[in-house]
């Protein structure tokens, strides 16, 4: 399999994940790119990671602001202009009226040209591995926040002026069509990533190697060093 390289660079962005640490690990090498090149890219993240941890926590609410701060420390790396914190309790996502509504007047003011989010159909990965419940509500919630809601007058319209996304790049897909080049910003990436030491630790640098391996890996798809995928939804066609 082969994938065409996208170089186009939007105007606006918004991206839409999870838990604080995902939009990095999906695609900050993507969001490090676009914002290098003028464009405003703006986070959202839906739940506040209470529940980011392996072991008990007495202080959860330290546990939020920690994660909260790492989010800022990684938005400076990426060169995001503004972030969005959802405050839903992990594990608690849903695809409902509020959240639709929550992305939707994020998508609308910020005027988005292009939506970055995970692809819900992934949900199986080899034997090992399947995906997270708040990435699915996520996935789905930003699909139907972008279409037809946040393009329709008629669908919260508390929320803002409508306004038409171009496109939709979702990220984990096990049906990719496109790839971007990141070559010139992996380390970018790697940074920004290793900003979660909450959930990496202190001896979190190997990641690094992992941010790169993974790259090289959609690279190859791409022919370019590294890259990242994504399945590309064009609408208004």
């Amino acid at each position: 399999m082969t994938l065409a390289v996208v170089r186009e660079i939007p105007v606006r962005a918004v991206a839409v994940y999870a838990h604080p640490d995902d939009a990095d690990v999906s695609c900050g090498g993507t969001l490090a790119l676009w914002s290098g090149h003028g464009c405003e890219v703006r986070l959202v993240v839906c739940a506040q990671g209470d529940k980011g941890a392996t072991e008990r926590v007495a202080d959860v609410g330290r546990l939020v602001d920690v994660r909260r701060a790492e989010v800022a420390a990684a938005a400076l790396e990426l060169g995001i202009a503004s972030v969005d914190h959802l405050g839903r309790p992990d594990g608690e996502v849903a695809n409902d009226a509020s959240l639709r509504r929550d992305l939707v007047r994020v998508i609308r003011d910020a005027r988005a040209e292009v939506v970055i989010c995970p692809d819900p159909t992934a949900v199986f990965f080899g034997e090992h591995y399947f995906n997270h419940h708040d990435h699915r509500a996520v996935g789905w919630a930003t699909l139907d926040a972008v279409f037809p809601a946040a393009s329709s007058p008629l669908y919260f319209p508390d929320a803002g002026e409508a306004w038409p996304v171009r496109h939709v790049f979702l990220s984990g897909s096990l049906e990719a069509n496109v790839a971007v080049d990141v070559t010139s910003v992996i380390e970018r990436k790697a940074d920004a990533v290793r900003c979660h030491r909450s959930q990496l630790g202190e001896e979190g640098e190997w990641f690094g190697e992992a941010v790169r391996d993974r790259a090289e890996e959609a690279g190859r798809l791409g022919g370019v060093a590294f890259a990242e995928a994504f399945r590309r939804v064009t609408l208004g066609q």
